[in-house]
């Protein structure tokens, strides 16, 4: 695997910072490629195309990486923090 970071692995500009797992692995989504990149504490980095998964949604990879391996930070998905602190105090 190359040691690639998070901005050359994906084509989006800025990909949209997703948190960070259980085992320090920062997640980033590139919605205009359908991916996730995974940079690992080590620095190595990986993409994941969802299409290559069998995850159907982000919403999903979200949940088979908290099963997996837990989330240390956020996921943030389908809003800022913000609206995610909002919508969890409204829960």
């Amino acid at each position: 695997m190359n040691r690639l970071n998070h901005c050359e692995l994906l084509t989006q500009g800025r990909p949209l910072f997703l948190g960070v797992d259980g085992e320090g692995g920062a997640h980033y989504w590139d919605s205009y490629e359908f991916a996730v990149a995974v940079v690992s504490a080590d620095g190595d980095a990986e993409k994941i195309e969802l299409s290559e998964t069998p995850f159907e949604t982000l919403s999903q990879w979200c949940e088979y990486t908290r099963s997996e391996r837990g989330w240390d930070v956020g996921p943030h998905v389908g809003g800022s923090l913000v609206g995610d602190l909002v919508r969890g105090v409204e829960a």
